[in-house]
């Protein structure tokens, strides 16, 4: 049976429907997940069948067969490892249902179906004993459960209870830790993801963020980066890379609400804002097979890098930044509840740090690299020059990009009389209606001189989703002077072919119908072709009527 699902249409802002398959939902999990990133991971899957191996060897070696618990298998992948490395049976568990049919499949295509069990349950939901789930307790777990914060998919209530209802006393555990490293650093680039800066819109006049955006201590979710790709010109090391914390799985864990602090010397002066982290995972007791997520620029040679995009690196910043004077000690600390670190700085150890929480609102509407935008200075200053050359007294103006600053920048350049078609707290007049919707009275009988736009729109995901201010400009045409002046003039749609110098396989979406948004700065590549404009949208024209296409070629250039 066939269902019709609503989309919204980033660039129109319509709810468009389509006919879809009673599946696809489940596809589109799949589909789009880190199943493939994960399966084309050479330097993770080596290192897990090397841990799992070693530590069937050490079960066999005391007398005992090995029966394994693999929680959160997946595809069964690690437990076809247990198996090949000669465990004698596995229970292997996976709580979405459509992966679990998935794993049945290849378990059995794969000829393991008699000595692996795929039970489609939480592992908190798994029965042991006679007519049980399982027969027994374990003798090895093997999990999967980490993201890039290490214990964001709920790895440590998982291990807790394994370890009280599930597995052994003295388990073998792969991996056997995890390791968790910090280091304190001053990055503008980093910390404009974070706060609003100051913004000079003239030489006599400044746009200061209000008094609780500034004292606010931002939003408390981890970012995570692919930190390799951000280049370590971009940030100043304040202290030593420090190891935070340390997670023995093979013993019992607690998910209660934890802190770790570590003393050490400020290195050089500076401003601290920024906390980078990583994590690795020891596959054996004795730390020879070791999974790290450490940057490539950590690496003597940055070749060796196996480049990941299921598990990144993690940027915390800190509630507010200081200042630090080499020589100077202090304490940086690391809380973690169930699912999430947080960091902060102090003069001494403390035993428990509340988490961080946004008060001012703003963190919770606009994105980090929405703060990352408005605080770019040579796109504030674009703004502004092409501002001033069109500004004239008794302008009015309209404002059509949600959460935009450009109506502040109008006003203290001078404009008479502003009018916005968005909500902006600010010295402007805020209309709260579509701008389909907006009429002459609204305007007070005025017509709009100038429309400007960013433009950007939270409904966007894709930078062409931008467009939408086009079918504004059309929906606004009534009530636009015939010489009025439209900024940004026109938009121009650009391409270029690329060779990706990752795993390709893992950005294959041959299963969906369009690409996923990706942040290709974090994606290294060459360039195949050159750069090629291949349409152009001229804002001084309403929307066509009929769809608009472009056909053409481009030369490879190498």
């Amino acid at each position: 049976m066939k269902t019709f699902s609503g989309r919204t249409n980033a660039t129109t802002n319509a709810l468009d429907w389509v006919e879809e398959s009673e599946e696809y939902d489940y596809h589109q999990e799949i589909a789009r997940s880190c199943y493939a990133d994960m399966l084309h991971d050479k330097d993770r899957n080596v290192k897990y069948y090397q841990g799992i191996r070693a530590a069937v060897r050490r079960v066999k070696a005391r007398g005992e067969k090995v029966v394994v618990l693999d929680i959160g298998t997946g595809t069964g992948l690690l437990s076809m490892m247990a198996v090949t490395a000669g465990a004698d049976y596995c229970y292997a568990l996976e709580v979405f249902k459509p992966m679990a049919e998935a794993a049945s499949t290849i378990v059995k295509k794969n000829g393991f179906k008699d000595k692996i069990k795929i039970i489609n349950k939480h592992s908190t939901e798994v029965t042991v004993g006679p007519g049980g789930d399982m027969q027994t307790k374990a003798n090895v777990l093997i999990t999967e459960l980490f993201d890039t914060e290490l214990i964001g998919e709920g790895a440590l209530p998982s291990y807790e209870h394994a370890h009280i209802h599930l597995v052994q006393k003295g388990c073998e555990a792969v991996p056997h830790r995890a390791t968790v490293y910090a280091q304190l650093v001053q990055s503008e680039k980093l910390w404009s993801w974070a706060q609003l800066q100051p913004i000079e819109v003239s030489a006599t006049h400044k746009l200061v963020p209000p008094p609780d955006v500034e004292g606010c201590a931002g939003a408390p979710s981890v970012c995570d980066v692919q930190l390799s790709q951000v280049s370590p010109g971009s940030f100043t090391p304040l202290g030593p890379l420090c190891t935070m914390f340390i997670v023995d799985f093979s013993q019992p864990v607690s998910s209660e609400s934890k802190s770790y602090s570590r003393s050490f010397q400020i290195m050089t002066s500076g401003r601290a804002q920024v906390v980078l982290s990583w994590w690795d995972i020891e596959m054996d007791p004795e730390g020879t097979i070791i999974c790290t997520l450490a940057p490539s620029w950590t690496y003597s040679d940055p070749k060796d890098y196996p480049w990941r995009d299921h598990w990144m690196q993690s940027v915390y910043f800190l509630p507010a930044e200081r200042r630090v004077s080499e020589g100077e000690e202090l304490s940086l600390t690391v809380t973690h509840d169930d699912y999430s670190l947080w960091y902060n700085l102090s003069n001494r150890r403390e035993s428990k740090w509340l988490r961080p929480s946004c008060s001012c609102q703003a963190h919770l509407v606009w994105t980090r690299p929405r703060f990352g935008e408005l605080n770019d200075r040579d796109r504030n200053e674009s703004y502004m020059c092409a501002l001033r050359s069109v500004l004239k007294p008794g302008a009015v103006c309209l404002s059509v990009s949600d959460g935009s600053l450009l109506p502040m920048f109008i006003h203290m350049l001078g404009a008479q009389k502003f009018l916005e078609a968005n909500s902006l707290n600010g010295a402007v007049k805020m209309l709260g209606i579509r701008p389909e919707e907006l009429s002459p009275d609204d305007l007070g009988g005025d017509q709009v001189s100038l429309l400007i736009g960013e433009p950007f729109f939270s409904s966007s995901l894709l930078p062409w989703h931008s467009i939408f201010f086009w079918y504004c400009r059309t929906s606004l045409a009534r009530v636009l002077q015939p010489n009025v002046t439209i900024l940004p003039r026109s938009a121009t749609l650009q391409m270029v072919g690329v060779e990706f110098q990752v795993g390709s396989k893992s950005l294959d979406f041959r299963e969906s119908r369009e690409a996923e948004p990706h942040p290709l700065w974090e994606y290294p590549c060459r360039a195949l072709t050159q750069a090629r404009s291949v349409m152009t949208f001229d804002f001084q024209q309403c929307v066509p009527a009929k769809p608009i296409s472009s056909q053409g070629s481009v030369p490879l250039t190498r």
